[in-house]
Order: structure tokens, then sequence, then C-alpha cells
């Protein structure tokens, strides 16, 4: 529990993905219900972003770009070229293009798609660093 709950950056990290999996979860369950995709993407673009900003800060990201650049202080959880980061890129790729994909889309099923791919961009990337974090704290314990 202390990955998850550790100390107060922790704890809103995962407080605020749960929310973001469950608004995700929401989204999909009531699809049929939904107007406007746009809104809800624009949404999941922000608040995603918001969270990959705590994340970063929680894993100790701009430790380990510092520590790679001039080596004053020690790195964060994983290494600059780690599979986590990569596949972190990647997912930051597919939310980019899905979100400049959106606005550009003429119909709300459309956005609706793009929606669904900047969702699976999130959800992967939630995935691939939650699963590397347990993994990386156990070889710690």
């Amino acid at each position: 529990m202390k990955l998850y709950f550790g100390n107060t950056v922790t704890t809103v990290t995962t407080i605020m993905i749960l929310v973001l999996l469950g608004f995700i979860g929401e989204s999909i369950a009531n699809r049929t219900n939904i107007n406007y995709w746009g809104r809800r993407s624009l949404f999941l673009l922000a608040y995603g972003l918001t969270i990959c900003c705590f994340a970063a800060a929680r894993d100790g990201l701009d430790k380990t770009i510092q520590n790679t650049i001039d080596g004053s202080c020690a790195p964060g959880v994983f290494p600059l070229i780690s599979i986590p980061n990569l596949i972190g890129c990647v997912g930051a790729a597919i939310i980019i293009i899905a979100a400049i994909a959106t606005p550009i889309a003429k119909s709300q099923h459309m956005r609706q798609i793009w929606f669904y791919v900047m969702s699976g961009g999130i959800t992967m990337k939630i995935l691939v660093m939650e699963i590397a974090r347990i993994i990386v704290r156990s070889e710690l314990i």
C-alpha cells in the first residue's frame, strides 16, 4: 500500500488515476447516451496531462533527466532509456495524434473513435508504469 499511498504525491496520483479510469469506464458504459465526444476528449487530454505530471514527479523523472545530464543527483525510479519510459513516449504520441485528430474529425462517430484511441494510449501508459513500479519495488525489497 505504501507504493500507492506512501506520501502526498503518490496518494494524489493514485486517486487521480482511479478517477480517470472511472471516467473512461463510465464513458464506454454510457457511450449510447453521449452526444459530444470532443468535450470528453478535451477533458481526457487535460486531466490525463495533469496526471502525467504528477506521475513524473512521483517517479522522479526530473531527477533521472538531471542525473543523465550532469550526474548531480541520484536518478529516479526508472533509467532514462528504459521500457517504461519508451512505452510512455509511445503512449504520449498516440495521445497527441488523437488530440490533434479529434477536432478535425467531422462526425461524432469519428470523435468517439479518437476518444477510444486516446483512452487506449492512456491505459497503456498507466498499465506499463504501474506494473513496472511493482516490479522495481519488489526488486528493492
